[in-house]
């Protein structure tokens, strides 16, 4: 088993991880109305050729994502008052990708692609000790800490990403389900994860998960065609980016996607992921560059 998920890593990582060529990662002011999002003062946070991506942010003034470093990735941090720039971690022999703070303290969980092709999630700090690896074993693409002792991920698993929950404290791994997306996000102010399923036409379903119930799963919505990476502004709304434009589902209103923004004026192109502070007055947007 372990030789198949080797191989396929092989394979499957430059596609999961490496498909946007040339991204980079914008931030805004955000305002919130009924009637849309009010994006106003656009910074290019990465400003970088390569490969920028997977924002996340660990504090309000400060956003964390996967950047090119001369080359290879590493996990840059960006505060958004001193408007600098920098490294948390120290170089590796592989790259960091998907970082995001751990529940409790300082620390950051980032995936570790070594140049062996052995892949798994690691713990870092600012003290620049050594990574500390979360999970042995387990080839983790994409993840969520619930809390402390609980994570899903999505695992690579024999052709497909396959939703796994584990108890860090047990020492116990659970599929709950093949083929799922690489979207994993808590939902504000409830007891429960998002996460997506491939369904018969390939596109996402997005579900609830009920982590400390019975571990049931509760559909909500179809994703737009082509669309796999989305955020939740709040506990009931839902925010997705298809070419340059954002667009909004409320879980509480009509069932239908709103077209709520567009950053054609900023010249960015093929929105993917997203990330809004928590007190959701920043968003950081990752994006195709117009000009270069």
């Amino acid at each position: 088993m372990l030789k198949n998920i080797f191989a396929f890593s092989l394979v499957l990582l430059p596609h999961l991880l490496f498909s946007q060529s040339n991204t980079e990662v914008y931030l805004f002011d955000l305002i919130t109305s009924e009637t849309g999002l009010e994006l106003t003062n656009m910074i290019n946070v990465s400003n970088n050729p390569g490969y920028d991506n997977q924002p996340s942010f660990i504090y309000e003034d400060i956003l964390l994502f996967a950047g090119n470093n001369d080359g290879q990735t590493d996990i840059a941090q960006y505060n958004i008052e001193t408007k600098i720039r920098s490294w948390l971690n120290t170089q590796t022999d592989g790259g960091e990708y998907s970082p995001q703070k751990l529940p409790s303290g300082d620390d950051v969980a980032a995936v570790r692609l070594d140049l062996d092709g052995l892949q798994r999630l690691y713990t870092y700090n600012s003290s620049n000790e050594n990574p500390v690896m979360v999970i042995d074993g387990l080839a983790v693409a994409y993840f969520l800490f619930y809390n402390d002792n609980i994570l899903i991920s999505a695992v690579l698993g024999d052709g497909t990403l396959d939703l796994v929950i584990s108890n860090l404290n047990e020492k116990t791994n659970d599929t709950l389900l093949v083929d799922v997306g690489r979207s994993i996000h808590k939902v504000p102010f409830k007891k429960s994860i998002s996460y997506t399923a491939i369904n018969e036409e390939k596109n996402h379903d997005l579900y609830l998960l009920d982590i400390d119930g019975n571990l049931e799963s509760y559909f909500v919505c179809q994703l737009p065609i082509g669309v796999q990476d989305y955020i939740w502004l709040n506990e009931t709304q839902i925010l997705i980016g298809s070419k340059n434009k954002l667009y909004v589902y409320n879980t509480l209103d009509i069932q239908e996607w709103k077209e709520v923004a567009s950053l054609e004026d900023y010249q960015i192109a093929n929105i993917t992921r997203l990330a809004v502070n928590p007190k959701g007055t920043k968003l950081a947007v990752v994006g195709e560059p117009l000009t270069k």
